[in-house]
């Protein structure tokens, strides 16, 4: 699916600097949020309460509704500055129940603008039921025709189980800031070694998990500017174009299959400029420095 690209937008607020609820309200039509669960009405997580351990009263986690281009859409926003938006009981609890919401008022689509490193590892078992949650009630909502589109350009990025969401939604919009994967870069040095992934090199892990990379490997559909307008255009235009349908068999195995293919294509390579020139791009070291629009140019040229 081939998105038509917005006119490049004046320079407006970073997404990746916006706080979760400055990202729904600059991302959604003006005054038409309303929040479900709101701070003044909701409580802290008892599990962090009982490690002595601050909370907040919504724990981490923005759902509610609203319009885009005048249209109703449910969305869900993580705060990232909160655990690294890491998933807990009550955080998994409120996104389970916003997309069981959309199974029963069948909006538009879901926006889930993802910024978490995983499961709240201070809730354990809790936190991972909640998780397993969240992944179930994606396919329940996509399995309704209801579409969930993933937005990633935060300071966490989507990692551990909610990079497993993230590739479960219909749809990932990313910008060059956003980081996709499932182990994040501390914990692979944690357990590999800084041999095998130094988390301290900055350009190394954008290169390995970066918006870039993802686009160019076809894991996310869009490549967006790091601007909350850009992230609404371009989430506008793949809404005019979207008609969800519940994935069928031979879609899935031809998925399956593109997959054992990049597994082989790329087995043993360990950095993103590797995997770049074996996708046939010229010039590899030049893909950081490109402008979004030249990226977007260049991937059009590559068969994926």
């Amino acid at each position: 699916m081939n998105l038509p690209q917005p006119s490049p937008p004046s320079r407006g607020p970073s997404f990746y600097e916006a706080t979760a609820r400055q990202r729904v309200n600059r991302l959604l039509d003006a005054q038409s949020f309303t929040e479900f669960l709101p701070p003044q009405g909701a409580h802290s997580s008892p599990h962090l309460a009982l490690l002595g351990l601050p909370g907040a009263l919504d724990d981490g986690v923005v759902i509610g509704s609203g319009t885009l281009g005048g249209k109703p859409v449910l969305i869900i926003a993580q705060e990232g500055q909160f655990l690294g938006g890491a998933v807990g009981e009550m955080h998994g609890a409120k996104i389970v129940g916003l997309l069981q919401r959309a199974v029963r008022d069948k909006p538009l689509a879901v926006l889930f603008l993802v910024d978490s490193g995983g499961v709240r590892l201070h809730e354990a078992n809790a936190g991972l039921i909640a998780l397993s949650e969240i992944m179930r009630a994606v396919l329940d909502t996509r399995a309704a025709g209801i579409p969930v589109f993933a937005l990633i350009g935060g300071v966490c990025g989507a990692f551990g189980g909610m990079g497993i969401v993230s590739r479960l939604c219909s749809a990932i919009l990313m910008s060059e800031q956003g980081r996709l994967a499932l182990s994040g870069p501390e914990v692979i040095e944690t357990v590999a070694g800084v041999e095998e992934f130094d988390s301290r090199d900055r350009a190394l892990v954008w290169r390995v998990t970066g918006g870039k990379h993802r686009y160019l490997m076809g894991d996310c559909l869009a490549l967006v500017e790091d601007d909350v307008e850009d992230f609404r255009q371009t989430t506008l235009a793949l809404l005019a174009h979207w008609e969800e349908t519940a994935p069928e068999l031979h879609t899935l195995r031809a998925e399956q299959e593109r997959l054992s293919q990049r597994c082989t294509q790329f087995c043993g390579l360990r950095d993103g400029l590797e995997v770049w020139a074996a996708l046939g791009v010229p010039n590899p070291q030049q893909i950081p420095l490109l402008e979004r629009d030249a990226l977007v140019t260049l991937r059009q040229g590559l068969s994926l």
